[in-house]
């Protein structure tokens, strides 16, 4: 990703660039001093592209940071980082505050800059919905621990929701149920399990989209550690990486 430098080494450090969730800019300074500011304080900096950018977002130079809109400060920030040309750019919850367009324009922007730069993007987010058209790779963590890893494709492949009579939901324990979700008369089941494997008599199985699949193993935190049906409490989300 980063060529071989050593971690930590000036070499390193030019080809990694990083947005903040509260994206921090000097309220007081236009978007033309942080294009200057950023430029005196990198070995390397393409200011051009930057005003480019800029001006073809509709964000006026001149304008101070904090007289900015939320989504237009983001932007800002992330042009500063993009402008860096970075091997690797870090997002860490770049589209809390945002709202739903500027939430896609946002993330519009960082899949246009990595496929044309051929730039890897690690990026944390709450935003569950947000990251199935963007993510390659998923990271779930939940209490301090990784609750599962791997390809996104391979992740959704991998697993299955079932449908049936609830009655009947504890009678498939050996399966590798990873959380129930039971109503009056239906039980829902998230399992482990592709779309060649049988299907119980009397259910249905569906695929599943990434929201639902990370919202599974977030309500059950030891879902991983078990082989049968997890029963953990519910849980909040935690953070997904990806």
């Amino acid at each position: 990703m980063l060529g071989g430098r050593a971690p930590g080494s000036p070499a390193a450090l030019d080809g990694i660039a990083f947005v903040a969730q509260d994206t921090p800019l000097y309220k007081n300074l236009s978007a033309a001093d942080m294009l200057h500011l950023t430029r005196n304080l990198n070995r390397r900096f393409d200011r051009a592209s930057a005003e480019a950018r800029l001006t073809g977002l509709g964000i006026p130079l001149k304008r101070k940071g904090g007289k900015l809109s939320g989504g237009q400060q983001s932007q800002l920030a992330l042009t500063l980082a993009l402008a860096r040309r970075p091997r690797l750019l870090l997002l860490d919850e770049p589209m809390a505050m945002l709202d739903p367009i500027a939430r896609h324009d946002f993330m519009a922007t960082v899949l246009t800059a990595a496929a044309d730069d051929n730039m890897s993007v690690l990026l944390s987010s709450h935003v569950l919905a947000e990251l199935e058209r963007v993510a390659d790779y998923l990271i779930l963590m939940s209490q301090g621990r990784v609750q599962v890893a791997g390809e996104v494709d391979d992740l959704l492949a991998g697993h299955r929701m079932l449908t049936g009579p609830a009655a009947e939901a504890d009678q498939y324990a050996e399966r590798p149920v990873v959380h129930v979700r039971r109503a009056a008369a239906q039980a829902h089941m998230l399992v482990r399990a592709t779309a060649d494997d049988p299907i119980p008599p009397g259910w249905e199985a569906h695929p599943v989209g990434l929201e639902e699949l990370a919202l599974a193993y977030l309500r059950e935190p030891d879902a991983t550690a078990l082989p049968g049906p997890a029963r953990g409490r519910d849980t909040e989300p935690s953070e997904v990486t990806t």
